[in-house]
């Protein structure tokens, strides 16, 4: 099991994204990439989390920063939970969850006594050279976008 951690390079990564197309890290160089992985589209806690990365994307371009999520659902689960929410965000699929795995984030879990594979939830900045510069794990959603977008501004 890779941990990403502060200072690393960041694994790369190249996946269908929402709308057709894909998503890569190495596009996006030169940018601050927010990578959010999150377990399930259209769940209460990853609706509330995509809708205030949503509202706060207009500022977090405006410092020069992507907001991409990236959870195990197809691309066709990801384009409904986008027209169903107006999410203004970019939603990466990672079905074989290679990508998940490389960031550490698909990880055993339990609940009501039962033990599962699934993502926790998790944040990362990469700054443009393609370093890890900030991380979040196990986060709690309520006021985490607005957290994660004062961290990028003081970059």
């Amino acid at each position: 099991m890779n941990e990403v951690v502060e200072g690393a390079l960041a694994p790369q990564f190249n996946l269908p994204r929402d709308g057709g197309g894909n998503v890569s890290l190495t596009e996006l160089a030169g940018k601050t990439v927010v990578l959010y992985a999150y377990p399930k589209d259209d769940t209460s806690g990853c609706t509330t989390e995509a809708l205030d990365f949503t509202a706060l994307a207009d500022e977090f371009a405006k410092v020069g920063a992507v907001i991409v999520g990236l959870s195990p659902d197809p691309v066709k689960a990801h384009d409904k939970f986008i027209a169903k929410h107006d999410l203004g965000i970019i939603l990466a699929s990672d079905e074989d969850k290679s990508v998940l795995e490389a960031y550490g984030v698909w990880k055993e879990k339990s609940m009501y006594g039962r033990t599962y594979m699934g993502v926790e939830r998790s944040t990362f900045i990469i700054d443009g050279r393609g370093t890890v510069v900030r991380v979040w794990r196990k986060v709690k959603v309520k006021g985490h976008a607005q957290t994660v977008l004062e961290a990028v501004k003081s970059l």
